[in-house]
């Protein structure tokens, strides 16, 4: 399902969803697929690979899967199972371990 629109689900759906704008799962929303969005909202269940600028996990949404995106939101009670990745992340630096740290620890030893 290609759209250029806003999709709100409170249904069953299985498939592909690609939307400009933003696709909102309600309470009884259950998607089986993929999805590619600006925005993702989850307030029911989906199972798939979600691709995204935005994705929420409300309180009662779950997630299995995996997230990409460059927001992920999840709200207390909220799941999420499986992996994600921030899109546009630098690299997580490595500690620096300074020669003093060294010398400290071998005259405890």
């Amino acid at each position: 399902m290609n759209l250029s629109c806003n999709l709100y689900v409170d249904g069953e759906f299985e498939g592909i969803i690609k939307s400009q704008k933003e696709v909102n799962i309600g309470k009884n929303g259950h998607i089986n697929g993929d999805v590619h969005t600006k925005r993702l909202v989850v307030q029911g269940f989906i199972e798939g690979s979600l691709h995204a600028e935005r994705v929420e996990i409300k309180a009662n949404g779950r997630v299995k899967g995996t997230i990409e995106a460059s927001e992920l939101i999840i709200e207390a009670k909220g799941i999420f199972e499986g992996n994600s990745i921030v899109k546009g992340a630098s690299p997580s630096p490595k500690p620096i371990s300074s020669p003093k740290d060294n010398t400290l620890q071998d005259k405890k030893a």
